[in-house]
C-alpha cells in the first residue's frame, strides 16, 4: 500500500467526508454533505468537474433526470456545481487517488499522485472508473484520430456542414447520430446488427429522423490525405464492400473501464463494480460508494439513481462519524434559510 513520500503535499486538515470523483453523483453528494453540515472535499483525476458528461458528452441531451424534460449535459453539470458550491467544498482536480488506508485512530489516509489527504469517511463516486474508448476496428483508423475521426463530441460546431458517419448501435452511437442531425450536412449510422442496445424511445427517434441507418454494415477501412476523406464499408452478410466519401467519423463503440488502483484497496469487487448494501456501505467500515461504480441486487445505472444513492451514502457516513446524529435529517424543504 502506498504511503506519503517526500515531495508530496499534505493537506493536514481532517475532513468529515472525502468524495472520490466529481461527476454528477459526486457533486450531488458534496451538496448533501453541506446539508448535513459535514466538511467535504472532492478529489478527481480529470481536469474539470462533471465526469464523463463533460469529458465525453458535453453537448448531449440527458432525458432521465427528474424535473428536466431534457437538459444538455454541460448545463446539468453547471447547475450541480452551483448547487454544491453553496457549501464551499474543497476541490482537487487533476489528482488521482492511488492508495487508501485506515489508520489505527480510524482516520482514512488517501494518497494521490500529488499529495496526502485525511478524512473521517470516504464516498467513492468514480463513475465507471478509468475509461478509454474502444478503438475502431478499421484499417487506417488510428492515423486519422483527430484528423476526421473522433471518439466523443465536445463541440457540435466542429461537424457543421460535414458528411458524418457514426459507428455503433448502443446509446452512445444513437445519441451521437441524433445530436448531429441538423448540424452535419448528412448523418449515416452503421451498425453490425439489426438490434440496437439503446433505449427503445431513442431508437424510435432515430428511425423517425433523417439519419440514414444501415444495419449489418461495418467499417472496414478509412483513407485520406492530411484529413479523412473516404470510408470503406462492408455488409457482413452479403460481403459486399463499397466506398463512401466522408468528412468525419464518430465512434460510438463505447469505452472499456477499469477500477485501476481501487482494486488494491481491499474492497469487495464483482465484475469491475464495488459491492455495497442498502446503506451504500462497502465492506470497509467508513467507506461508502454511489453511482455507476456500485452494484447491488436490482441496481439500475442512471444518473437519477446516483442522485438517490448519494444522500443515502452521506446520511449513513454522517452517523458513522457521529453516532448521535440522526440518520434522516428531514426534508430539504424544511431547511431554514
Amino acid at each position: 500500500m502506498l504511503t506519503a513520500t517526500e515531495g508530496f503535499a499534505r493537506d493536514e486538515q481532517v475532513y468529515d467526508i472525502t468524495i472520490i470523483g466529481g461527476g454528477p453523483t459526486g457533486l450531488f453528494a458534496a451538496f448533501y454533505c453541506g446539508m448535513r453540515d459535514a466538511t467535504c472535499k472532492i478529489i478527481d483525476s480529470l481536469p474539470q468537474l462533471g465526469g464523463q458528461l463533460i469529458e465525453l458528452y458535453p453537448e448531449k441531451y440527458i432525458y432521465d433526470v427528474g424535473g428536466f424534460p431534457k437538459v444538455r449535459a454541460r448545463d446539468l453539470v453547471e447547475q450541480l456545481k452551483e448547487q454544491a458550491f453553496q457549501y464551499n467544498p474543497k476541490v482537487h482536480l487533476n489528482e488521482k487517488v492511488i492508495g487508501l488506508t485506515k489508520r489505527e485512530d480510524g482516520i482514512f489516509e488517501l494518497t494521490t499522485d500529488k499529495g496526502v489527504h485525511y478524512s473521517k469517511a470516504v464516498i467513492i463516486c468514480a463513475g465507471i472508473g478509468m475509461f478509454t474508448p474502444r478503438p475502431l476496428p478499421a484499417e487506417g483508423a488510428e492515423a486519422f484520430v483527430g484528423r476526421g475521426i473522433s471518439y466523443y463530441i465536445d463541440d457540435l460546431e466542429k461537424f457543421r456542414g460535414k458528411r458524418t458517419l457514426v459507428v455503433g448501435g448502443g446509446d452512445t452511437a444513437v445519441d451521437f447520430a441524433l445530436m448531429l442531425e441538423g448540424v452535419a450536412s448528412q448523418v449515416t449510422l452503421i451498425h453490425r446488427r439489426d438490434q440496437f442496445r439503446a433505449h427503445e424511445e431513442t431508437v424510435k427517434r432515430l428511425f423517425a429522423s433523417s439519419v440514414d441507418v444501415k444495419t449489418f454494415v461495418e467499417l472496414k477501412a478509412v483513407s485520406g490525405d492530411e484529413w479523412l476523406r473516404r470510408a470503406t464499408l462492408v455488409h457482413n452478410r452479403t460481403k459486399e464492400t463499397w466506398e463512401v466519401e466522408v468528412d468525419a467519423i464518430v465512434s460510438g463503440l463505447g469505452f472499456s473501464a477499469s477500477l485501476g488502483p481501487m482494486q488494491e484497496w481491499g474492497l469487495h469487487i464483482e465484475n469491475n463494480e464495488i459491492v455495497v448494501n442498502t446503506r451504500m456501505e462497502t465492506n470497509i467500515p467508513g467507506v461508502y460508494a454511489a453511482g455507476d461504480i456500485v452494484t447491488y441486487p436490482g441496481k439500475v445505472k442512471l444518473i437519477a439513481t446516483g442522485f438517490g444513492e448519494a444522500p443515502t451514502a452521506v446520511n449513513n457516513a454522517k452517523t458513522y462519524i457521529d453516532p448521535t446524529a440522526k440518520l434522516s435529517p428531514g426534508h430539504s424543504s424544511n431547511r431554514k434559510e
